[in-house]
């Protein structure tokens, strides 16, 4: 009789409607991967080995597989939150142990931890104090404090002397009288505290021929010393240039280096002296061109003191810290894993996958390296079930299971006329 066939039947048809309610219950899970049973038939095996006339014994569940396939990826408010489009998990450590996750719901945790809802914590390459990603794995961190100012050291000032001027009316240079000077203009560096000052320059264009005077004060001091009780006068650098616009000599020196370095200077603010080197021939370098005075580029090195305004994480999960006082620092880089067999992992739930002896060893990489995706950061993959054809299937399972019940019925039947024979 087909009790046993059917009854295979109607437990494998339950086991698919399981599965199929899981996936339809977890549509909505961040990073989910919705599963697929897949049946075998079953044979009586015979001693003889024949199965001309064989007739099967019913059916089982031989194995339920995942499907990795790349969920939608929506957008949302926090940096934190990161979606893989792509191949690869995350990889979270988990009281000392690694599991994967393609859920990307992060948060800071009190400590500065970036981890999960279950306080698994991401695992990155870490980056040392200069920014630099050493490659040594560990928990990804924020620190809050502040970071320490940096005294300013190098100045580079690109402007374009304007050739067709002449030298100023006013004689002997005085930073009081504007007509005793060509050009001007200034920029904020800081000491060693943190504290601004103002730097200024001033250009006065020399009776002789592509021949400039450049006056560089801080807080109001010249650079070079105050005014010579003698003559009345500052002290200026001499910068000469070629018939062509560029920069020629300085103080008489040909460039390169281009370079000019001026004594330590105390500011007056309690912070260490200050020693400056204006660069001349910078990434743009100073120039005499027959147009209007310009200033194509000012910057120095220096900075103040900062706090923690946010984070920025690229595509290839370069990890990067924005500070109030405009500096960047990068924290580490997320690292992926990848397996040969995704469907081997062994499943852990809350959205976790850990490794085993099936799917072999993690494959770890940096986003967009090998099979492994991009990190798109301020977004969520989420679930890849795809509900109308889960409710299809959902119909026909509930079919099966109808159709198994019918032969069991069916039998009885069949089982109860035999018995009434008389």
């Amino acid at each position: 009789m087909p009790f046993r066939s059917a009854l295979s039947g109607i437990n494998a048809a339950a086991q698919e409607l399981r599965i199929i309610g899981n996936n339809v219950s977890n549509a909505g899970t961040t990073g989910f991967k919705q599963s697929r049973a897949n049946f075998s038939d079953v044979y009586a095996a015979s001693s003889s080995g024949g199965t001309a006339n064989s007739i099967g014994a019913g059916v089982r569940l031989s194995s339920v597989d995942q499907l990795f396939t790349q969920g939608n990826i929506g957008f949302t408010d926090s940096k934190l939150d990161m979606a893989i489009n792509g191949g690869g998990f995350f990889i979270l450590e988990d009281n000392g142990s690694r599991v994967y996750s393609r859920s990307g719901q992060f948060q800071a945790d009190r400590d500065g931890f970036i981890v999960n809802s279950n306080d698994q914590k991401m695992i990155v390459n870490v980056a040392d104090e200069n920014g630099s990603i050493t490659g040594a794995a560990g928990p990804l961190q924020l620190d809050s404090s502040n970071i320490p100012p940096s005294s300013t050291t190098l100045v580079e000032a690109s402007v374009n002397l304007d050739s067709g001027k002449e030298p100023p009316t006013t004689y002997p240079f005085d930073p009081e009288r504007p007509s005793s000077f060509t050009h001007s203009t200034s920029l904020t560096i800081y000491d060693s505290l943190g504290t601004p000052h103002l730097q200024s320059l001033y250009y006065v264009k020399s009776p002789n021929a592509n021949e400039w005077e450049m006056h560089t004060f801080v807080d109001g001091k010249h650079l070079k010393g105050p005014v010579d009780p003698a003559t009345g006068l500052y002290n200026p650098d001499k910068i000469t240039f070629d018939g062509a616009g560029a920069l020629a000599t300085i103080n008489g020196v040909a460039v390169p280096p281009g370079k000019i370095s001026y004594a330590p200077f105390d500011t007056g603010s309690g912070a260490d002296p200050m020693e400056i080197t204006m660069d001349l021939q910078g990434a743009i370098p100073i120039t005499q061109f027959g147009g209007a005075f310009t200033v194509n580029g000012i910057k120095q090195n220096g900075y103040t003191s900062g706090r923690l305004t946010g984070i920025d994480i690229d595509d290839t999960g370069i990890v990067r810290a924005r500070f109030t006082n405009g500096q960047n620092r990068t924290l580490g880089q997320v690292t992926l894993a990848n397996f040969s067999n995704p469907n081997g992992m062994r499943q852990l739930g809350d959205s976790n996958w850990a490794e085993s002896f099936d799917s072999g060893p993690a494959l770890i990489g940096t986003p967009g390296s090998g099979s492994l995706g991009l990190i798109q950061s301020g977004a969520l993959e989420g679930s890849n079930v795809d509900l109308t054809g889960q409710l299809v299937n959902m119909i026909t399972a509930q079919r099966n299971f109808q159709a198994n019940a019918q032969v069991i019925s069916t039998a009885d039947t069949v089982t109860q006329t035999v018995i009434n024979i008389r």
